[in-house]
C-alpha cells in the first residue's frame, strides 16, 4: 500500500500542487472540517461513485485514522487502481499538525 503522511501532503498543499484528495468518513465527521480540496465520499458510496475518483493521476485517500481509508485503497486496487496513497494517521494526525 502506497502511503503518504499528513506532514506530505501538507506541505505539498502548501506548495500550491492541485491534488485529488477523496475523504471517505461520514457527513457528521467531515461537518467538524475536512482538507480543503478534497472530495467527500463516504466509504460505503465508493463502489457507486467510481466515476468520480481520478484513475490516471495520483489520488489520496483520507478518513480518521487511516483504517477506513485504507479498505478504500484496497477496494479501488481491485478495481484497477494504480495511483492510489492512503494517507497514514487520518485526520486525527493531520489537526495536530
Amino acid at each position: 500500500m502506497q502511503t503518504i503522511t499528513p506532514q506530505q501532503l501538507k506541505q505539498r498543499l502548501a506548495q500550491g500542487e492541485k491534488l485529488d484528495i477523496i475523504d471517505v468518513r461520514e457527513a457528521e465527521e467531515v461537518a467538524l472540517g475536512m482538507i480543503p480540496g478534497a472530495i467527500h465520499i463516504p466509504l460505503m458510496e465508493v463502489p457507486d461513485r467510481l466515476s468520480e475518483i481520478p484513475n490516471d493521476r495520483e489520488t489520496i485517500l483520507v478518513c480518521r485514522s487511516g483504517n477506513r481509508s485504507g479498505r478504500a485503497y484496497d477496494f479501488l486496487t481491485a478495481q484497477g487502481f494504480t495511483k492510489l496513497k492512503n494517507m497514514s494517521g487520518g485526520m486525527l494526525e493531520w489537526e495536530q499538525l
